[in-house]
């Protein structure tokens, strides 16, 4: 499986389940089954690529400002979640974490920024079609800290100042 099938699986996953991240996940497993456990390996290597391409300070930074939640679970969530948005939001948002404050347009703490499930899709799929755990699957390390410029995520002032247009709409 290539980046562009990728992509093409988290998008109409999405759109199908109307931004469900929970149902957007259940149907990732249906359509991950679908294939070999080779393209499954391949679907949750992208999906680690990008889950530890998005581990920056800056949108540690915006999920702070959109969950109220600075917290290394939270972020974590908010990163599977982030990826469960689709090519153009998460290309986005890794190069200016501030953009999300126009790319979530009805963005709801309640419901949004948790993608838990999404981050076990490809080990579920993978799991029913051969019985067995993901293996290793050959990726460099994840960062040990986040990239970039250090951020305090409890000072409301610097996150303001970092994520003025984020903090304008969504901050406390």
């Amino acid at each position: 499986m290539d980046e562009t099938r990728f992509w093409e699986l988290v998008d109409t996953t999405r759109e199908a389940a109307g931004g469900d991240p929970d149902e957007q996940a259940d149907l990732l497993v249906e359509r991950l089954v679908r294939s070999d456990p080779e393209s499954v390996l391949d679907f949750a290597r992208h999906f680690e690529a990008r889950y530890n391409r998005a581990y920056t300070w800056d949108l540690w930074g915006a999920a702070r400002i959109l969950l109220g939640d600075d917290g290394d679970d939270a972020f974590d969530l908010f990163r599977c979640w982030l990826i469960g948005q689709g090519r153009e939001v998460y290309e986005r948002a890794v190069h200016d974490p501030d953009a999300l404050a126009h790319l979530l347009a009805g963005f709801d703490e309640e419901v949004d920024g948790d993608g838990e499930e999404l981050g076990y899709a490809a080990d579920e799929a993978y799991e029913q079609l051969t019985g067995t755990v993901v293996p290793d699957l050959d990726l460099p390390p994840a960062p040990a800290q986040p990239a970039g410029t250090a951020l305090d995520l409890t000072d409301e002032a610097a996150l303001a100042r970092r994520l003025p247009r984020l903090w304008e709409r969504f901050g406390d």
